[in-house]
């Protein structure tokens, strides 16, 4: 008899991915069942798989493992990691409203803001930017479209835009995804300048186009600061909600705030 899995569908800002508590249940090949759960058409449906389970150290509360679309292993996820919060809290599993969170890209601190004990929302420190990492952005020599290239645990390759409504993120996206600048492949985002905010658009290395990228959202306010383009607080509006994003100069850590929801709970079979 296949094994059934209980899982939780969470967005945040429409970056919606399947939740799944490894105390619960052991996931022995978690690439191809982000893969197999991800598809739209025949799985559960989702940008990815993400994992939760207990910290092997003492720093750290919760640990997050993400998969996405593909089956590759992404090192960070701010939606996810606001998701969490709201999973970890409103499921009983923890009564703190900080929680210290282990992630491939370092333990991530959430902030829950709580209101008659639902978290509206979650302020995630996604730690310092990296402006310059020979493995992940190798652009010697190379021919790239113009855009800066910042690291938030992710690697993201930012470009300015007059009018990203009409930029083709599919086909840029994918083609500057693979380009040979970034040998491991890297997130691109498309950004507009507004008076409201900065309007982006993104495309997920592993995912294809999605509705936002919490990682990919302090990558865009940190490089319109670096830029001129901006100043330290910033309102990033995607195509899936608006984040709020405040590089400090204090501790030169972005901080990242944003709702996260719940979609639907089910079972599915462990293939």
């Amino acid at each position: 008899m296949k094994q059934k899995i209980h899982f939780t569908k969470m967005h945040g800002c429409g970056n919606d991915y399947i939740y799944i508590d490894t105390l619960l249940y052991n996931i022995e090949e978690p690439s191809e069942m982000a893969r197999l759960w991800s598809d739209r058409h025949k799985g559960i449906g989702s940008d990815g798989l993400v994992l939760i389970g207990k910290s092997p150290m003492p720093e750290a509360d919760f640990t997050m493992r993400i998969f996405n679309a593909d089956g590759s292993e992404a090192m960070m996820c701010g939606n996810a990691c606001r998701c969490i919060g709201k999973y970890l809290y409103e499921k009983g599993l923890t009564n703190k409203t900080e929680i210290r969170l282990l992630t491939l890209s370092g333990v991530k601190v959430l902030d829950l803001h709580i209101k008659d004990a639902i978290v509206e929302s979650v302020t995630v420190d996604m730690g310092e930017p990296v402006f310059e990492n020979e493995t992940q952005f190798n652009p010697v020599g190379i021919d790239l479209p113009r855009g800066c290239f910042v690291g938030m645990g992710n690697p993201h390759y930012v470009v300015f835009v007059g009018d990203v409504e009409h930029t083709d993120v599919a086909g840029r996206g994918l083609r500057l995804e693979h380009h040979p600048a970034f040998p491991e492949r890297a997130n691109i985002e498309f950004a507009e300048m507004r008076p409201d905010g900065i309007r982006v658009r993104v495309w997920e290395r592993g995912s294809g186009i999605t509705m936002a990228c919490g990682t990919g959202a302090c990558a865009v306010a940190v490089a319109a600061c670096k830029t001129g383009r901006g100043d330290r607080t910033s309102r990033i509006i995607m195509d899936g909600g608006t984040l709020d994003v405040e590089w400090r100069e204090q501790d030169n850590h972005v901080y990242l705030t944003g709702p996260a929801e719940f979609v639907f709970e089910g079972e599915i079979n462990l293939s």
